[in-house]
């Protein structure tokens, strides 16, 4: 995509009468049509609109909002998932969300921001319905008009369906109203929220294929809207459809429709040039790891947020992802990710099997190898070294960090991590909630435990604007790596459509399809991809499957929190809100998705994390950085993944841990002020949400959803169903 499509000046295109939002979208209304017509009719003009709806939609590395999905952060998603430790709003036992004031605020996903139209859920979509308008009635060729609607008709279908996965039905606007004070539209079913994306992204899809259907856009229109990006859209929106958050009597019709759609338009969908990124050269999972910061035309990438591509003089280094430098360590410029053992230990052994003892999924055959929790990089999953960073690991980046701080690391290519602590207080060393421990190199109090390594420039690119760069004091060079984001890469396509057919009885077809996914991670033919015998008889093991490879391919990635909300997972359904119909009863799936699944629900856990400290006897150390117990041993060599060698490297490095460092566990999630441990509570009317008290007040004719108070009537139990037709 090239780079106006990101930052674009609303100026150049009449927007400034835009600059605010009416406190209602739907009552009160006021006209923002006051766009000069005229811009319509030359390409210019209508790709400046465009443009400026990419700019208000596209996704970012920000933390989850209103306006953004999540990317993989350890926020309001994040930390309702296996991937980080610490409560959010959506698991703490201790706080219940609420819909009637402001403390404990149900987060607003349904209004957003009021007082700017950019930053108004419906703003976005009033902005969208303008654009539409005006293209339509502007005097550009029909082909041109269609390849800009395609792309406009795709975000008004993104606005809604990040609407509808948490509200299911809302009011639908295909149009903008004239400004009536009394009018207003009301909330429409779940089911034709549901249809009406799926005809935009229909639209998209058709308007889209002269376009795009031999290979997708080139030059500097990469990045763009494709029909391949609104079929695989679409095939996420029918999953979620299907899934029992929708589906609660498991309806094979939509499962076989959803099958038999998905299937017979993911050859369109490879027709714009998506597929599985592989280079030939796949080394411990390189593939897997180099897809997320390509410069050039990615296949992977089906709907993508590009970065910064300008070189030379004109090089911008403000406009880059934020990713890569939220999960560096402090001491190359970072501010780094801790993650939950509990993710750790999921992810499969080296012959592809769940770890023995994990007790997560117990439908899935566990591996013959040994987890050791004291080396838990022994023998993994190739996928596992390029999601998490230990200590003794290299872990490259461009620059000097010393540039900084004297005391950091300076030689970036060679960097390795060195995050063990040592404590100052041999009475703290066996202590799970406190103790003034310091880390290695230089981090100090900036430790982190294991960190996220996934989505960063782990390889040698060669490229300054992909890779991460510790320090920018020369101005040559962005200080934030300008990889990509990549919110819908095609291994979900094929783990989307593997979902569909095992739910519609074509575990086979499932089957292949995880085999696929495999495939580009490392795994052969030889021992069927790690895979289990079982999976095309066994629906329920087959399920199990797909779920667990989604949960460890597209870890971090910011979609673990949709699927453990969609499959119910953390009560297995069989709870319902007070007030709910008999028809929010889970009937499919044996009523409880959690025990025909064989999984172990997420309420009522416990996510620590770990760290690696000095063992006892090299003692205690000070609070400056070189007051390391270990300063005057020599460590082993880092573990590089660009080497084939890797089971080596980890042996030698597992030698030195035994000898020289123990793990401890490290609190993650809470305690109460009696120091009782604290366990995950996501409560069964989390799956929908209500609608704030402010969005309620601002919308005085749109009903609560069933299971919170409704604030326009005095606190009375909401009435709106999204399950009802």
């Amino acid at each position: 995509m090239k780079r106006s499509i990101i930052y674009v000046s609303f100026g150049l295109v009449g927007l400034i009468s835009l600059a605010s939002c009416s406190d209602s979208f739907l009552q009160e209304k006021k006209n923002y049509d006051n766009v000069n017509a005229g811009i319509y009719n030359y390409v210019s003009g209508c790709n400046g609109r465009v443009n400026d709806v990419y700019s208000w939609c596209l996704p970012t590395t920000s933390d989850m909002t209103w306006k953004y999905p999540s990317a993989g952060n350890s926020d309001l998603a994040g930390q309702s998932t296996e991937e980080y430790a610490g409560f959010s709003s959506f698991v703490d036992p201790q706080v219940e969300l609420s819909s009637m004031g402001s403390d404990n605020s149900v987060p607003d996903f349904f209004m957003g921001t009021q007082s700017n139209i950019q930053e108004a859920v419906y703003g976005r979509i009033r902005n969208i319905n303008d654009v539409i308008e005006g293209i339509l009635g502007g005097t550009i060729s029909e082909e041109e008009k269609n390849s800009f609607l395609g792309q406009v008709y795709f975000f008004r279908a993104w606005c809604y369906y990040n609407l509808f996965k948490w509200y299911g039905g809302v009011p639908l606007l295909d149009k903008n109203l004239d400004p009536v004070a009394s009018s207003v539209t009301p909330r429409s079913s779940a089911k034709a929220t549901y249809e009406f994306i799926l005809s935009d992204l229909d639209k998209a899809a058709k308007l889209l294929a002269p376009k795009t259907m031999n290979g997708g856009w080139s030059g500097s229109d990469y990045g763009r809207i494709t029909t391949g990006t609104a079929l695989a859209l679409k095939g996420r929106v029918m999953l979620l459809w299907c899934s029992p958050l929708f589906n609660r009597s498991n309806d094979q019709a939509r499962w076989t429709n959803a099958y038999n759609t998905m299937k017979s338009e993911l050859d369109s969908i490879k027709a714009c040039g998506y597929g599985l990124y592989k280079s030939g050269s796949n080394v411990n999972g390189s593939d897997f790891a180099s897809m997320f910061c390509q410069s050039n035309k990615n296949p992977e990438a089906v709907f993508v947020t590009l970065y910064n591509n300008i070189t030379g003089d004109g090089l911008d280094n403000q406009k880059n992802n934020s990713w890569e430098r939220a999960i560096r360590p402090a001491n190359t410029g970072g501010s780094g990710k801790s993650v939950a053992e509990m993710m750790i230990k999921e992810f499969p052994m080296a012959d592809g099997k769940i770890p023995a003892g994990t007790g997560t999924y117990s439908r899935l055959e566990t591996s013959d190898s040994v987890y050791d929790k004291a080396l838990p990089f022994v023998g993994r999953d190739p996928r596992f070294y390029r999601t998490f960073a230990f200590p003794g690991y290299r872990w490259a980046y461009n620059g000097d960090a010393s540039a900084k701080d004297a005391n950091n690391p300076a030689d970036g290519k060679n960097y390795v991590l060195w995050n063990y602590v040592w404590y100052t207080n041999q009475n703290d060393q066996g202590s799970v909630e406190s103790g003034d421990f310091y880390g290695a190199d230089n981090l100090l109090k900036s430790v982190q435990g294991v960190y996220v390594r996934k989505k960063s420039d782990d390889f040698d690119v060669n490229s300054p604007l992909y890779n991460y760069v510790a320090s920018d004091t020369k101005g040559a060079a962005p200080f934030y790596s300008a990889a990509p984001l990549i919110e819908l890469r095609f291994a979900e396509v094929l783990l989307n459509l593997a979902e569909v057919a095992c739910g519609a009885g074509q575990m086979g077809d499932a089957v292949s399809y995880i085999q696929q996914i495999r495939d580009r991670a490392g795994y052969t033919a030889a021992n069927n991809y790690g895979l289990q015998s079982n999976l095309s008889s066994d629906q329920a093991a087959c399920m199990s499957a797909v779920l667990y490879e989604r949960q460890i391919e597209l870890a971090y990635e910011g979609k673990r929190f949709d699927d453990l909300r969609r499959w119910m997972l953390f009560d297995g359904g069989s709870v319902i809100p007070d007030g709910a119909p008999s028809t929010w009863t889970l009937t499919g799936w044996g009523g409880n998705t959690c025990t025909w699944l064989g999984f172990a629900q997420l309420n009522g856990q416990r996510r620590e994390k770990i760290q690696y400290r000095v063992s006892d006897q090299y003692g205690v150390g000070g609070s400056t950085f070189d007051s390391d117990p270990l300063k005057s041993i020599t460590r082993p060599t880092g573990v590089d993944l660009r080497k084939n060698n890797l089971s080596d490297q980890n042996l030698t490095l597992a030698n030195w841990y035994k000898e020289y460092l123990v793990m401890k566990v490290n609190k993650g999630d809470s305690y109460d002020l009696n120091k009782n441990m604290l366990y995950i509570n996501f409560r069964p009317n989390y799956y929908f949400l209500g609608l704030s008290s402010g969005a309620s007040a601002a919308n005085k004719g749109i009903p609560q959803t069933i299971g919170w108070q409704d604030a326009n009537n005095a606190g009375s139990m909401g009435t709106f169903d999204p399950l009802a037709n």
